[in-house]
């Protein structure tokens, strides 16, 4: 039993060692979107920005007004109002009358056989006119000179799609840890820095800024391709790439910013729809993926405490990568308090409740409720994979 725990504690700590080493040269390999110039040319391509909204009055309008404060000019916005039961339509019909750059698109069903997200976007994409379709959300706040950077890049690099990284604006000690546990583990999962790369399998796309081409977005089959899809900023991504586009994500952290999530309880509801996608929700993957999270996250912590040498310092390795690693994620995305740092001790437990939880719902419900719509597991096992290795 000893040399068994010996074997693990030394394969999670060089396993951990690695992929930290692999995130951190990655990272620093990225491209800010602060340091690339502005684009000033009046007679840039047209831009059409689209923004999806689902009962987001709280933010709706916010978010439209740093769109119009956009330095890039040759700028159109086109605001799907998704079936929203709140005061989310009023507002943008009080803002579409203040400013010709903006149009209203109000959505009141939802087409058997979609997801309500991407209906909207691939709705706002028909209606829009631009050379370039920017997806974004309704809850995003961007500085005035995100989009004219974004294009110059994209047309200096000849990119056909490039995203953002960007930075939570919700503050919350125990919410804004277990922000650093997801972000994290999506980096060490889609690897976003080889996505540059043509000959990688690597992909990736990000809800709050998806600059597409917009000869590139038909070519793909657009939303329509993933529409029954949870994930569909990755999923748009992957489209992209594996369709020989070229794809880059550069940080925007001090550009973009996004209220991720309101609080602890809805990132845990949020995550209960995307977490199973993940196996693409197949439950009898979920044992394999449990026991692979207990074992970087869980297992390393008590490990250092209950076993004897050697594993107890190969464990202790393990939990100071960890811990090193949620120190230079905090520095990353700007979170002021470290106490974040020490709470990546007790973030791998809401990841193991989560996983779980939606894994029973998933069983329970043969299927999942998503914005008061149901979407049966049949469906939704018919998706491609989300795993970059597939």
């Amino acid at each position: 039993m000893e040399m068994v725990l010996n074997t693990i504690a030394f394969a999670v700590f060089v396993i951990s060692f690695l992929t930290a080493c692999d995130l951190f040269y990655g990272v620093y390999r990225m491209k800010r979107l602060s340091s690339v110039e502005f684009m000033e040319d009046l007679s840039g391509p047209l831009v059409s920005v689209i923004v999806p909204a689902c009962n987001e009055q709280e933010h709706i309008g916010r978010t439209i007004e740093t769109l119009l404060q956009q330095s890039y000019r040759n700028l159109e916005i086109v605001a799907v109002n998704d079936r929203s039961t709140d005061a989310t339509g009023t507002l943008l019909e009080e803002l579409q009358k203040k400013h010709n750059r903006l149009t209203v698109l109000h959505l009141d069903h939802l087409p058997a056989g979609w997801m309500g997200k991407s209906h909207a976007l691939q709705e706002g994409a028909f209606r829009a006119e631009g050379d370039y379709l920017l997806f974004t959300d309704g809850d995003v706040a961007m500085d005035p000179s995100t989009i004219s950077r974004a294009v110059y890049h994209m047309m200096e690099k000849n990119r056909d799609h490039i995203t953002l990284i960007f930075q939570n604006s919700t503050t919350g000690l125990l919410l804004n840890s277990f922000i650093l546990e997801a972000g994290l583990g999506l980096l060490q999962l889609f690897r976003p820095w080889r996505a540059v790369d043509k000959n990688s399998r690597n992909f990736i796309g990000v809800g709050a800024f998806n600059l597409v081409r917009r000869s590139t977005y038909s070519a793909v089959g657009g939303h329509a391709s993933i529409r029954m899809h949870p994930v569909d900023d990755i999923m748009l991504g992957k489209r992209i790439k594996r369709s020989g586009y070229s794809q880059e994500c550069l940080l925007g952290i001090d550009l973009v910013k996004v209220p991720w999530y309101r609080n602890l309880a809805d990132m845990t509801n949020g995550l209960m729809k995307n977490t199973m996608a993940t196996v693409n929700y197949h439950l009898y993957l979920v044992v394999p993926l449990l026991i692979a999270m207990i074992l970087f996250t869980v297992m390393p912590f008590w490990g250092m405490i209950y076993c004897d040498a050697p594993a107890r310092y190969f464990f202790a390795g393990s939990v100071a990568i960890r811990i090193v690693l949620f120190g230079y994620g905090s520095l990353l995305i700007n979170i002021s308090s470290w106490w974040c740092v020490p709470a990546a001790i007790i973030t791998p437990y809401i990841s193991v409740f989560i996983t779980v939880r939606a894994a029973w719902l998933n069983c329970r419900d043969r299927g999942i409720f998503w914005r008061g719509t149901y979407y049966p597991l049949r469906q939704l096992r018919q998706n491609e994979s989300l795993l970059p290795w597939f």
